[in-house]
């Protein structure tokens, strides 16, 4: 199944059943977001990103950066990362994103992929810091690339195009009951931005 999208006002949810993923479609034009593309490829603090692998460290080639309220630290793959403060163009992006989705986010991990060959292999978002079934929304800019989703038993398969400058919400059951990847692809030449707005639990 894909999906394809312009401007949206209201979000469709492409799971069949056991959760909730909402695509907004392009919800920032292509002047804006051009100019988004630019302030996070330069302004912000890209790194690496690291993973333990059946005990092995991996050094992946795309790169990361994490961001939030406080300095949250952050576990997952038994990496843990400490936020940083959040930039002036980020706060612009989480105020548009908490008005799209009517919820609020005290945090953002950040994804940089050079080229298709990178992406991302089949996960759930379900480190023990999240708020359990919170809201995670993300952001896409630059290279358009295809997102997927596979039910954990049943296995049925969900694919969306993410579009420069569009919104994508995962909530509700839907970290327990999906895995979701970013495929790589040889067709793309060009680098993507992905932005995940997220609630880490404070106690």
């Amino acid at each position: 199944m894909d999906l394809f999208s312009n401007f949206s006002d209201e979000p469709v949810n492409i799971l069949p059943f056991d959760g909730e993923v909402n695509y907004y479609g392009v919800v920032i034009n292509r002047g804006e977001s051009d100019d988004y593309f630019q302030h996070l490829m330069n302004g912000i603090v890209w790194k690496n990103d690291e993973a333990i692998i059946m005990g092995k460290k991996v050094v992946t080639k795309h790169k990361v950066a994490w961001y939030g309220d406080v300095p949250f630290s952050y576990t997952y793959s038994q990496i843990t990362k400490t936020a940083l403060p959040w930039t002036e163009g980020l706060l612009a992006l989480k105020k548009i994103v908490e008005e799209k989705t009517g919820e609020t986010y005290n945090s953002c991990l950040l994804n940089l992929y050079h080229n298709g060959e990178e992406g991302m292999a089949w996960h759930s978002d379900g480190e023990k810091d999240m708020k359990k079934n919170g809201a995670i929304a993300s952001l896409s800019f630059g290279a358009i690339r295809k997102f997927a989703f596979k039910h954990k038993e049943t296995k049925n398969k969900i694919e969306v195009i993410l579009e420069h400058g569009s919104l994508l919400v995962m909530k509700g059951t839907t970290q327990t009951n999906w895995l979701h990847r970013l495929p790589p692809t040889k067709m793309v030449k060009t680098p993507r931005i992905n932005l995940t707005f997220r609630t880490i639990e404070q106690f």
